[in-house]
């Protein structure tokens, strides 16, 4: 079996225990991975703190710093696709998404390169005529990013390029679940030359690696991805030490499909929203909810769509949905559609996993017209299960999208311009897609709120909250302070 490492401090190590990672196209174990402990986790959360104090780290310039970030930008362009490969083995994501997810991770990696030096402060225009007051931005400090094991270079690219560009140090907890692409990675990051400690990479479980990394008494800031309750565990841990936090939790996102809609691109955008990396993406349009003067056709065309999809290894170009990453997201999918369909669900197509071997779940489609309450219209899950519920008003359209705890994303087609302003303004969700779905650019600011989380990645604003705001006040009188004590 192939043997990875963690890195700590610009070094390789074994980590206090190792564990086996399985291939999920197949469910047996191709690699052994390192599994940090405490002991691990103390050292990285150490080697993170000397370096955010460190001339080579502290001293160097904004503009270097971009250098440096544009250098790993390069390296990961280069190392893309025995990236793509890794996480196709050790997640089951299919190579073609990979491939073209890898090679765009690059572009975040610029763009953090080209924001390095664009951190401003301000000056205020101070309401005392002999002081000057103006605000620097400083980074934060060290930073626990914890990442889950759908899309990890994806997921750590929106943490460590606007971390780094604020000039903080990262200790990144990959997933136990398909670490071997972050670890990987960390042999292209050390090329990049960076001082030894500006980035760790470690993986573990719970207790004794991400419970000890997001308490730690030296972490200033934790970034986290993931579902609800570990973030409840994050939070609770962050008050040992105060930390900020930002969270990027999932969602549970409508795709709201009007009678006047290009039909044929909604149901081309659905089948991407939800069946794409077999449902297990936090933006995944899991509620499609379809005007009733077509719910019928266009449910027949879903239908004949998701039935189409070729089903196959996740190392096969020809494959269109791979397997799930472990086997505890299939058990889990079957729960859901079972469920769901004893609270009066109606199988449209799917619905049983497959036989044999790995870990594959087909697309599945669930008509819930008569099944409000069904509960694959309210959990968020990583599967490629469709809910569908139809509305007759654009008022009923907004209630339905918006009931749910979670805000993170939306999907509208419509070819109403009024409407689809009228959409956008309603809509409680940190995005909205019009007439697309799944974009995104390392420009545009990414997240939710609710059960969704808070904070943003991508864009300026999470570099901004990378940083803290230092307010400085200088005294511009010759002068002498008057002795407070001496009546005048």
């Amino acid at each position: 079996m192939q043997q990875f490492q963690q890195y700590i401090g610009g070094g390789f190590s074994d980590g206090s225990a190792r564990f086996d990672s399985a291939d999920p196209a197949t469910g047996i174990a191709w690699a052994q991975m390192p599994e940090a402990r405490r002991d691990d986790v103390n050292a990285a959360v150490a080697a993170a703190k000397a370096a955010f104090f460190s001339p080579e780290w502290a001293g160097m310039t904004a503009s270097e710093r971009g250098k440096r970030i544009a250098r790993m930008a390069d390296l990961v362009a280069e190392n893309a696709q025995k990236l793509a490969e890794l996480e196709t083995r050790d997640t089951g994501k299919i190579i073609r998404e990979t491939s073209a997810q890898i090679a765009y991770v690059a572009e975040y990696y610029r763009y953090y390169a080209g924001l390095a030096d664009k951190i401003e402060g301000a000056h205020l225009p101070i309401d005392k005529p002999d002081m000057e007051v103006w605000l620097r931005r400083e980074p934060v400090g060290v930073v626990a990013a914890v990442v889950p094991w759908n899309s990890q270079l994806f997921l750590s690219a929106v943490k460590i390029g606007p971390a780094l560009a604020a000039g903080c140090t990262v200790v990144l907890k990959a997933s136990e679940e398909g670490p071997a692409p972050l670890l990987e990675f960390a042999r292209i990051f050390d090329q990049a030359g960076f001082p030894p400690g500006v980035l760790n990479i470690v993986t573990g479980f719970g207790p004794e690696c991400g419970a000890v990394l997001s308490s730690h008494p030296d972490v200033d800031h934790v970034a986290f991805t993931g579902g609800p309750e570990t973030a409840r565990h994050i939070v609770r841990n962050s008050a040992e030490n105060l930390a900020s936090t930002s969270l990027e939790l999932g969602g549970k996102s409508p795709f709201i499909v009007f009678a006047d809609a290009d039909l044929e691109s909604a149901v081309n955008a659905q089948v991407s929203g939800i069946f794409a990396a077999s449902g297990q993406s936090c933006v995944a349009g899991s509620r499609l909810v379809i005007q009733d003067s077509i719910f019928d056709a266009f449910l027949a065309r879903l239908k004949e769509k998701a039935e189409a999809i070729v089903i196959g290894r996740p190392d096969d170009m020809a494959t269109e949905v791979g397997p799930l990453c472990t086997k505890a997201q299939v058990d889990r999918a079957a729960d859901l559609v079972a469920r769901s369909c004893a609270a009066g669900a109606r199988v449209v197509t799917g619905g049983t996993p497959r036989g044999g071997n790995g870990y594959y779940f087909p697309p599945t489609i669930l008509d819930c017209s008569d099944a409000p309450q069904a509960p694959c219209l309210t959990e968020e899950f990583f599967g490629p299960v469709l809910s569908v519920v139809q509305f007759s008003s654009e008022a009923e359209a907004v209630t339905l999208a918006n009931n749910t705890a979670y805000g993170l994303a939306s999907g509208v087609f419509t070819k109403d311009l009024t409407r689809a302003h009228r959409m956008i303004r309603n809509i409680k969700a940190g995005i909205v897609w019009v007439n697309t779905y799944r974009a995104v650019s390392p420009i545009a600011p990414f997240g939710g709120h609710g059960l969704s989380g808070h904070g943003r990645e991508g864009g300026l604003q999470a570099a901004l909250d990378y940083t803290r705001v230092k307010a400085v006040w200088l005294r511009t009188s010759d002068d002498p302070i008057p002795d407070p004590f001496v009546m005048r």
